[in-house]
């Protein structure tokens, strides 16, 4: 079975490195290991699908370190933890600032894939919503500086006489304007609006 993944392994442990790289090839990833986040950092691929299994303990930048890092640069990467020293507030941390799991070593094949697995679900989940928002962003860029006004007033569930009202001008312009709206951004609803702001950045 091809996954069409590729799995970032970062450990500075030579046996782990090699045990992991084995138990994954053998279950048919494609597997890139590092021996520290320097060394990873230093190369940062991207491919479309991947995940990374992180040491949390390294030498020089740890594990929680390097997550940090990938958040700054707007890295699409979901994480696993790896640990020889695990303990609750520390795994509490990790998912707490996005890792999809924290396993303790020695880890069992069974337990690996499935985390390994969740983290490629993650990956794919969060290439849609960056091809959603980027999508989003394109069609809010083609609104005039009044679309955007209507718009923004519109989403908050104001009717088209209120929004005329507040922005002094027709209720007949509004609903020119609204159509414009629905028709650049290819809403059909007022709730497809409300996605479409919040996906190009609107509000948050």
């Amino acid at each position: 079975m091809n996954h069409n993944a590729t799995i970032f392994l970062i450990d500075d442990d030579p046996a782990v490195r090699d045990s992991l790289v084995l138990l994954l090839e053998e279950a048919d990833f494609s597997v890139l290991a590092f021996e520290s986040a320097e060394a990873f950092l230093a190369v940062c691929p991207s491919t479309p699908r991947c995940c990374a299994i992180i040491d949390i303990r390294m030498p020089g930048l740890d594990g929680m370190k390097l997550q940090a890092e990938l958040v700054k640069q707007g890295m699409v990467l979901p994480i696993i933890f790896l640990t020889g020293h695990g303990n609750i507030p520390m795994s509490v941390q990790a998912i707490k600032t996005g890792a999809v799991d924290f396993l303790t070593k020695p880890v069992s094949r069974a337990a690996l894939l499935v985390s390994v697995e969740a983290a490629l679900s993650e990956c794919d989940r969060l290439q849609m919503q960056t091809q959603a928002n980027q999508k989003a962003t394109q069609c809010i860029a083609t609104l005039t500086e009044r679309e955007r006004e209507v718009l923004a007033l519109a989403i908050t569930g104001l009717a088209n006489k209120e929004i005329a009202r507040n922005l002094n001008i027709s209720h007949r312009t509004i609903e020119i304007h609204k159509a414009r709206i629905m028709q650049k951004t290819g809403a059909n609803t007022l709730l497809d609006l409300v996605r479409i702001a919040k996906e190009g950045g609107l509000y948050s």
